[in-house]
């Protein structure tokens, strides 16, 4: 059995150059994180502006309507 030492066992990978498909790919991950960020925050900025909006407010009770008899659509033949 071949001795193991420290080069032997832990082989330095060399670095990967980067493939055009490879920078496609990280750039349109970091535009779609960063829009995802903003839209959070965006998001978040609303909140915040409904609820104090809601807390200024003061709470309508809406009014419950009550439906009358349902009219039967055949006639009845009299008889």
């Amino acid at each position: 059995m071949a001795k193991l030492t420290k080069h032997s066992l832990f082989k330095e990978e060399k670095p990967r150059s980067e493939t055009l498909i490879d920078r496609t790919t990280r750039a349109a991950r970091e535009i779609v994180e960063d829009e995802a960020e903003q839209r959070e925050l965006k998001t978040s900025l609303l909140r915040k502006a409904r609820l104090e909006r809601e807390a200024k407010t003061p709470a309508k009770t809406p009014e419950i309507k009550t439906k009358g008899a349902r009219k039967n659509s055949k006639a009845k033949p009299a008889g």
